[in-house]
C-alpha cells in the first residue's frame, strides 16, 4: 500500500512478510435427502433446503421424529412354492408382516443409526414429509432427484446418501443411484455411498442376485466417484420400548387378538378375566395425537371416576408377559424394523476414521456399533467375487468375526478394475487434495501471470503437500518421492498460454494405499545347531 504524504508525521505501514498458505477442507460431511416427519422451523419453509446439522438431536429439532410404521399380519403356506419367507410363527401357522405403503421411511432410522457409528456434522435435504408427495414442477422425475439437484451449489458436502432409495421399486431405484454417481462426478468433490436393492437376499438364489441385479442396472459412468455395501444389517437402533401392537394394521391387531384369545382359553377363570380386558384393548381406538409408539403409562378415569379401559403401554407390558405369542410378534415386528441398509452407518465410519485418523485411511477393517449381525453371511469365496470381479464393479462386503463383532471388510469403489481409483480413501484423499488447493489458488485469480507468481504458487502448495506427507497421506521416503508441483513458462505453459490468461499449474502425488493382501510365507530350514 503506498502513502500520500502531505503532513507531516509518523506513519505505518504493515507488509505481509509469509505467502498464502493451504488450509485443508473438510472430508466428511454427508448430505442425506430423504423425507422427514416435518420441514419447518419457526416458520420458515426447510423443504428442498440443504441445511446442516451438527447433532441427532438438532436433526430432531428441524425435521422431527420418525414415522410410524404399521405392518400387516397375513397368513402365508411356506410348503407353496413362490411363497413369501414367514416372519413369525404362531399356533402352527406361519405369517408374513407386509408393512403397509406409506408409513416405512428410513431417513430418521438412519441418521441414529449415523451417529452411533461416529457421525457428525452432515447436511439434510427433506424432500417431503410423511404422506406427502410434494413434487417440485422442476424434479425430473422423483422427488430425490430435485433433492440431488438443490445440493450442486453447496461447496461442503462430501458424500452423499440416499437411505430411502432403496425403498422405491428396483426400476426407480437404480436410475436415482446412476443419478447420485453422476451428481458426484460432475461435482467432483464428493462421493456416493450406495445400498444394494434387495440386500437383505442371499447370493444363493440362482434365479435371483441382489448383487448381479446392481451390477447390471447401475450405470458404468463415474464409478470411481462411488461405493456399494452389503448386504443389509440386523441393528439395535430402535428399542423393543419403541414399538408395540399399534405397529400392526388393523387387520393385524384382529389377527393378533384372535391368537391370544386362543391362547387365554387354556388358562383358569380367573386368569382369564384378568387378561382379557388387555386383550379386547388392542382393538379400541388410539387415542386423538397417539402415535401409538409411546403412551403415558396411566390408566386413564372417566368422567363418573371409574377407570378407563387399560392404555397401549400398559396392554403392551402386560401381554408381552402374560401372552408368549404376543412376545413373538412384537419381536419379529422389532426386527424387521431394525433391518437396515448401511450406507448411513457407513457414512459414520467414513466420518469416524477421518476424524481419528484421515482421510487416506481406508475406511475398512472396522467394527461397526449398534449392529447385531448382517442379514446375510459371505463366506470367501463369495467375497472373491464381490471384491474383485472380472468386469469391475466391486461391492464392500460387511462381514462378522468371531471376537472382533461386525466388521466393514472392504474399501473399494465401483471401479475396482482401475489402479488409479480402485480404492475408496484414494479418491477421497484425492478429492481433498484437489479442493483445498482449488480454494487456495482463488487468491491468485486476477493476480500477474509472471514468476514471482508462480513461485508463490508452488511453495504454497509444495508446503501444504509436505505437511500432508508427514501425516502419513503420501507415499515417499522423502518429499521429493511423495509429490512433485509444477509451473511456469516452458514447463506447464507456453507463451500463448500466458497471453490468453491461463496459468497451468501440475501437481503429481503417490498417494498411499492400503495393505489389502497380506501374504505370509513359511519355509523351512535346516537346523543349524
Amino acid at each position: 500500500m503506498s502513502l500520500t504524504l502531505k503532513t507531516p508525521g509518523v506513519y505505518i505501514q504493515e507488509k505481509s512478510a509469509f505467502p498464502n498458505s493451504v488450509a485443508g477442507v473438510e472430508t466428511a460431511i454427508p448430505a442425506f435427502v430423504g423425507y422427514t416427519e416435518k420441514a419447518k422451523f419457526k416458520g420458515q419453509s426447510l423443504l428442498n433446503k440443504p441445511v446442516r446439522v451438527d447433532s441427532f438431536k438438532e436433526f430432531e429439532q428441524f425435521f422431527g421424529i420418525g414415522c410410524h410404521t404399521t405392518y400387516g399380519l397375513a397368513e402365508v403356506d411356506p410348503t407353496k412354492e413362490g411363497a413369501p419367507t414367514p416372519d413369525v410363527h404362531l399356533e402352527n401357522k406361519s405369517y408374513e408382516l407386509k408393512v403397509d405403503a406409506g408409513t416405512r421411511f428410513n431417513l430418521y432410522e438412519s441418521m441414529k443409526f449415523f451417529y452411533q457409528n461416529g457421525g457428525g456434522s452432515c447436511f439434510i435435504v427433506a424432500v417431503g414429509t410423511y404422506g406427502d408427495g410434494v413434487i417440485t414442477p422442476d424434479f425430473s422425475s422423483t422427488p430425490f432427484e430435485g433433492g440431488i439437484k438443490k445440493l450442486e451449489k453447496e461447496s461442503e458436502p462430501t458424500m452423499l446418501v440416499i437411505p430411502d432409495a432403496v425403498l422405491l421399486e428396483d426400476t426407480v431405484c437404480y436410475p436415482l443411484q446412476q443419478q447420485m454417481l453422476m451428481h458426484c462426478g460432475v461435482q467432483q468433490n464428493r462421493v456416493a455411498i450406495l445400498d444394494v436393492f434387495n440386500g437383505n437376499k442371499g447370493l444363493e438364489d440362482p434365479t435371483y442376485n441382489p448383487v448381479d441385479n446392481f451390477r447390471n442396472s447401475v450405470s458404468s459412468d463415474f464409478l470411481s466417484y462411488g461405493a456399494a455395501y452389503y448386504p443389509y444389517l440386523n441393528t439395535s437402533v430402535i428399542q423393543q420400548t419403541e414399538l408395540n401392537f399399534r405397529n400392526l394394521n388393523s387387520d393385524g391387531i384382529g389377527v393378533l387378538q384372535g391368537v391370544c384369545n386362543d391362547f387365554i382359553k387354556n388358562l383358569k377363570e380367573s386368569q382369564q378375566a384378568a387378561l382379557k380386558p388387555f386383550v379386547d384393548g388392542m382393538g379400541a381406538a388410539a387415542p386423538a395425537g397417539d402415535s401409538g409408539e409411546e403412551a403415558d403409562g396411566k390408566e386413564g378415569k372417566a368422567a363418573d371416576g371409574a377407570a378407563t379401559a387399560p392404555d397401549d403401554h400398559t396392554i403392551n407390558s402386560v401381554l408381552s408377559i402374560a401372552i408368549p405369542e404376543y412376545k413373538t410378534v412384537m419381536e419379529a415386528i422389532l426386527k424387521k424394523k431394525n433391518l437396515m441398509p448401511p450406507s448411513a452407518a457407513m457414512a459414520g465410519v467414513y466420518s469416524l476414521v477421518d476424524s481419528q485418523i484421515g482421510v487416506w485411511k481406508a475406511p475398512a477393517n472396522v467394527a461397526m456399533s449398534s449392529v447385531i449381525s448382517p442379514s446375510v453371511l459371505i463366506d470367501h469365496n463369495q467375497q472373491e467375487d464381490l471384491n474383485a470381479p472380472i468386469l469391475g464393479k466391486a461391492i464392500c462386503a460387511i462381514r462378522p468375526f468371531v471376537g472382533l463383532g461386525t466388521m466393514v471388510w472392504g474399501a473399494r469403489t465401483l471401479d475396482a478394475n482401475s489402479l488409479d481409483w480402485r480404492y475408496m480413501n484414494v479418491r477421497r484423499t484425492m478429492i481433498m487434495l484437489e479442493q483445498s488447493i482449488k480454494f487456495a489458488s482463488k487468491a491468485y485469480v486476477f493476480e500477474p501471470n509472471v514468476k514471482n507468481t508462480w513461485v508463490s504458487i508452488d511453495a504454497m502448495i509444495s508446503n501444504f503437500l509436505t505437511n500432508v506427507w508427514k501425516q502419513g497421506a503420501l507415499a515417499g521416503a522423502a518429499p521429493a518421492d511423495a509429490f512433485s508441483v509444477s509451473v511456469g513458462l516452458g514447463s506447464t505453459m507456453t507463451a500463448v498460454d500466458i497471453l490468453e490468461g491461463i496459468m497451468r499449474i501440475e501437481v503429481k502425488v503417490a498417494i498411499s494405499r492400503p495393505a489389502e493382501f497380506i501374504v505370509i510365507t513359511f519355509e523351512q530350514q535346516m537346523q543349524k545347531s
